[in-house]
């Protein structure tokens, strides 16, 4: 499973969602479904605008988990 761990990396730069779906170009709802791991997808073009607006790269915010701690971390959650 991949984790987004949009908020933790917002939360170091002090950036808001509203600044950050100004900066990127994507609605507050596109941009709340991923921040909580609710996404299917995302665009490449998309992930560099993120990356570029918060100076990331993008295992700063993608995390891979293997299924078997996937059941483990929702348990956490």
């Amino acid at each position: 499973m991949i984790i987004v761990n949009l908020d933790v990396m917002m939360a170091k730069r002090k950036m808001s969602l509203n600044e950050l779906s100004e900066r990127v170009g994507i609605t507050l709802a596109n941009l709340s479904i991923l921040k909580n791991n609710r996404a299917k997808a995302i665009r490449f073009s998309t992930l560099d605008a993120i990356c570029r607006a918060l100076d990331c790269q993008p295992s700063d915010i993608l995390e891979y988990i293997p299924d078997t701690e996937n059941e483990e971390k929702k348990d956490e959650r």
